[in-house]
C-alpha cells in the first residue's frame, strides 16, 4: 500500500462527514488507507465515523481519553503503508497538501516531510505568540531547526515513523525523536484553515507541559546512552566542593572554633549529600539503560544499510561466465 493516513479524533462530530470527503477528494487516484483513531470521544464521532466508513477506512475505539500522542502512535502501529501521513481532524489541516509532499519526500529523498502553517488560522495571544516562543526554544535547545513544530501535517517514510518511540505527549516533538533515530528532515509551507465545528483541545496550560517535555527530550537527545555522563558530571564537582568544605570545617574545629552556627556547614553536607545522591542516580540510571536494551534485544544504534561488496563482485562474475 502507497499511504496510511493517521487521524487522531475526539469528539469533532461535526466534523467527520467532511473530514471523509476532503481525504477522499485530496487522495483519489492514490492507493491509501484512512486510519481513524477515537481518543475517548463522548459526543457522535464513532458512529459519524462507522456511518461514513468504506472499505479503506480502519476506525480505532479507545475505551477513554489517553492523549493525542497515544492516539497516534496506535495508529501508526495499524498502520500498513511505505508512506504515513498524520493531521488533525478538526479540519485545520488540509489533505489537499498530502501529495504534494509525497511528491517533495520521493524526489528530493526525505525521510519526514513536516507542515509550516503558513497563514495560521488562530488566536495571536492565546496560541500564535506561545507558539512561536516554543518553537525558538526548541530549535535553539534540540537544534532541529524546524519554524512550526505543532503541525500535526506531516508524511514519513514507513521506518521512520514506526520508530518514533511516542509516549507520554511527545507528538509536538516527532521532528526532534525522528532526527534522533537518524531520518533526514524538511518543511514545506501548507494551508491552515480557521476551526469552523467544535472547540479546540489546546490552551495556555499546556505551555508547561511542553517544557517539561522538552527537558525530556534534551535528557533522550544527549545522555539516553550515557546517563552517566550528566548525573556524574554533576555529581562529582559537587561532591569534591563539599568534602572540601567539611575537610575546611573539620580542621576548624580541631583548632577549636565552633562551627554549628556556620552556613558554611549547611552548605559542605548539602553539597556532599547531593553529590552522592547524582552519582547514585547514574548508576542507576546506567543499569536501566542497560536493562532496556539487553532485555528487548534492542541496539543503541539504527542500521540504514549493509553492502557487501564480495558478494556483488561474485555475482558479476557468475553473470559474465554465464
Amino acid at each position: 500500500m502507497k499511504l496510511s493516513v493517521v487521524i487522531p479524533v475526539m469528539n469533532e462530530e461535526e466534523n467527520i462527514a467532511p473530514l471523509f470527503e476532503a481525504v477522499r477528494k485530496a487522495l483519489k487516484g492514490i492507493d491509501y488507507e484512512l486510519i481513524m483513531v477515537d481518543d475517548g470521544s463522548t459526543d457522535r464521532t464513532v458512529e459519524r465515523m462507522k456511518e461514513l466508513a468504506d472499505e479503506r477506512t480502519k476506525i480505532v475505539v479507545f475505551n477513554r481519553n489517553f492523549g493525542q500522542t497515544t492516539a497516534m502512535a496506535a495508529g501508526i502501529e495499524e498502520a500498513r503503508g511505505d508512506l504515513i501521513a498524520t493531521l488533525d481532524g478538526d479540519l485545520q489541516n488540509d489533505p489537499e497538501d498530502i501529495p504534494m509532499m509525497i511528491e517533495k519526500l520521493e524526489k528530493e529523498g526525505w525521510d519526514l516531510v513536516a507542515g509550516r502553517r503558513k497563514k495560521r488560522q488562530d488566536g495571536m495571544f492565546l496560541r500564535k505568540i506561545p507558539s512561536r516562543i516554543a518553537n525558538a526554544i526548541i530549535r535553539r535547545t534540540t537544534g532541529v531547526y524546524l519554524h512550526d513544530y505543532g503541525c500535526t501535517l506531516k508524511v514519513f517514510k514507513r521506518d521512520v515513523a514506526k520508530n518514533l518511540g511516542l509516549y507520554g505527549e511527545l507528538h509536538r516533538f516527532i521532528p526532534v525523536l525522528a532526527k534522533m533515530y537518524g531520518a533526514k528532515i524538511t518543511e514545506v509551507d501548507v494551508r491552515h484553515h480557521p476551526r469552523i465545528h467544535g472547540e479546540s483541545k489546546y490552551g495556555i496550560g499546556r505551555t508547561f507541559r511542553v517544557i517539561s517535555d522538552l527537558l525530556l527530550m534534551l535528557f533522550m537527545q544527549k545522555y539516553k546512552t550515557k546517563p552517566m555522563h550528566l548525573f556524574g558530571t554533576l555529581g562529582v564537582p559537587m561532591l569534591f566542593v563539599g568534602l572540601l568544605i567539611d575537610a575546611y570545617l573539620f580542621l576548624l574545629k580541631l583548632f577549636g572554633e565552633s562551627i554549628g552556627q556556620r552556613p558554611l556547614l549547611i552548605l559542605g553536607v548539602m553539597l556532599t549529600l547531593g553529590g552522592i545522591q547524582l552519582i547514585t542516580t547514574g548508576f542507576i540510571a546506567e543499569l536501566i539503560m542497560r536493562t532496556y536494551f539487553e532485555s528487548q534485544n534492542k541496539k543503541p544504534y539504527t542500521i540504514k544499510e549493509i553492502y557487501t561488496g564480495g558478494a556483488k563482485k561474485e555475482k558479476e562474475s557468475d553473470e559474465t561466465e554465464a
